[in-house]
Order: structure tokens, then sequence, then C-alpha cells
């Protein structure tokens, strides 16, 4: 197992190391296939990186034409008449992704991708759940559940939310040729976008997601949302088996509130507990997995230097 873990003195300093090592992907890959493909996430960790990706793409350091995104996850349940109401809204991931990168570039994505939240309805989903218990089941030990819907659902809708929103995600991503390399925040408890806390590995492709009551009101504290009855329920999520397929996945965590979870995902072992922490599977399998941080997500890292060298990871301190 071989992590690499770069410690940095703030989230701007984060914020160039991080797109500095996307471009040199970019331009390694891009020299050997005609299509880059690049995973993306939402939240406050990312937007520095890319603010400098823009950038650099409106310069010419990389070519957008030949490069297609998948974002990770989309709420459900966001205010809304229709889809194209709950798409638009302003807490949506697709609204995030346009607003922080995808309107700063003067020429376009070949295809951008986020999933396909905004079409399920909330409510008509919650009156289907209760209708047809036999159809789905739960997975995970927390707040926060997978909702597995069999093959065979009775339930026309269910059906329709396996077969043309999650299994259809996961079809794109491969048709696409799979992620080279995928770009993560941390949630508070070491979630990966929607993959919460007690969640199995082991099955977790792009799922539907019961949000943890814990993410519910790190989302109103933040201030996304005026109340946790505002807040939405669900998502849509890729799950931390599919995230961790990519090639290379480049982590980035920030601030006080990802001192735990980073440590517990190195320090301990794999555990749906921290969801981040299968990135040692991934690792120890041949993954380029890189966590870029900065230097209060580090100290515990720094301290530890010596038994985690022991297990795989490198630390370069650039604080």
């Amino acid at each position: 197992m071989f992590i690499r873990v770069i410690i940095t003195k703030n989230f701007n300093h984060m914020s160039e190391v991080a797109a500095e090592t996307v471009k040199e992907n970019i331009a390694q890959v891009l020299g050997k296939k005609k299509e880059f493909v690049l995973g993306l996430a939402t939240g406050g960790s990312p937007t520095g990186v890319y603010k400098r990706l823009a950038k650099a793409a409106n310069t010419g350091e990389f070519e957008t034409a030949r490069i297609r995104s998948f974002n990770l996850d989309e709420y459900v349940g966001l205010p809304g008449e229709n889809a194209q109401q709950r798409m638009m809204h302003p807490e949506s991931y697709c609204y995030f992704m346009i607003q922080e990168f995808f309107g700063l570039l003067k020429n376009k994505f070949l295809e951008t991708s986020v999933p396909f939240g905004s079409l399920i309805d909330q409510k008509h989903l919650v009156r289907q759940l209760k209708a047809h218990a036999g159809d789905w089941r739960e997975m995970g030990t927390d707040a926060g559940k997978s909702i597995v819907i069999k093959s065979r659902p009775d339930s026309e809708f269910l059906a329709w939310i396996r077969r043309g929103i999650l299994d259809a995600y996961t079809r794109k991503i491969k048709k696409g040729g799979g992620i080279d390399l995928q770009i993560i925040g941390v949630g508070g408890r070491g979630h990966v976008a929607f993959h919460e806390s007690g969640i199995p590995f082991k099955g977790s492709k792009v799922m539907l997601v019961k949000l943890d009551d814990n993410t519910v009101a790190n989302a109103v504290a933040d201030g996304h949302f005026a109340s946790e009855k505002d807040c939405p329920r669900y998502a849509v999520s890729m799950g931390a088996e599919l995230v961790y397929q990519a090639k290379v996945v480049v982590l980035l965590a920030s601030g006080k509130r990802k001192v735990s979870s980073v440590a517990e995902s190195l320090l301990g072992g794999p555990t749906p507990d921290v969801p981040i922490s299968y990135g040692q599977i991934y690792a120890k399998e041949g993954g380029t997995l890189i966590y870029v941080v900065d230097k209060i997500v580090g100290k515990p890292l720094l301290a530890n230097r010596k038994a985690l060298k022991q297990k795989g990871v490198r630390i370069q301190d650039l604080a």
C-alpha cells in the first residue's frame, strides 16, 4: 500500500497544490488518449481548486473540449414544482457547479454529468417507500442509510429509480471509460459524497441515500438551509466502492472539522464507520491516492509519522 499525503500551509496553498496535481495528471493522460474523465465534488473544499483549473483552461494550459466530468452526488427533495426548478435551485449541486466551475470556463467541457437526483419528487418517493415496503431494504448501521431497491420491485416508480437513475449513472461512467481522476472532500464523520457513516462498502456504486441527521444538521449550520425542515432528506450519490475505482483519487481537507476523520481514515483500519478509510483498500490494490490537507488537518498525521510510514503512508510537509 502506498498513500501520499501532502501537508500545506492553508486553504489557498492546498488549492494551489491540488490544482497543480490535477493539471499534471490531465496533461499526462491526454498525452496518451483522446479524452480525460474528471470526477468532481461539491462543497467548500474544492472551490479554490476549481478557480485555478478554470484559469488554467482559459489560458490554454489544457483543452476543455477533451474533458468529460462526472459529479459525485445530488440532492433529492429540493424545493420546486418540477425537475428543472429543482435542478436550478441555489442549493442544487448542478447550480453549484455552474457557479463555481463550469460557468468560469470560456470553452466548455465535452460533457458534464451530475447524478439525476433532481428528477425524483421526494414526496412521491416517501409515499412509494411506505406503500411498497417489500420492494426495498435499508443498509447501514447509523441514521444515514442506503435504500437498496430489489431488482424487480412492484412499484414502477421505484423500478424507474433503480434502472433510470442509479444504474443509468453507473453505466454512463463505465461507457465514458471510467474516471481518470476523482476529486473528493471529506464529511465531518469521514463520509465521501453522501456515502454516510455506517453504509457498507460492498454494493455502493450509485446509491439512493436517506441522509444522516448529522448531515442535515451540518447543512443547516453551514447556512445552506434555513431549518432542518427545509433540508432534503434523500440524495443520489456515488458510493465509496465506485469513487475508489478512479485511477487517481485526490482528497482535499482543511479546517478543524476534518481533523479526526482524516486521522482515523489513515491511522485506523478500513471501516464503514469512516467511509474514506476505503482508500486504504484502494491503495493496497494499486490505486493512486493523494491526500492534500492543510497544516491543521496534518498535525496529528505528523505526530504519527512513524506509524503511518509503516502502513505505507508517505508524508510530504510543505507547510
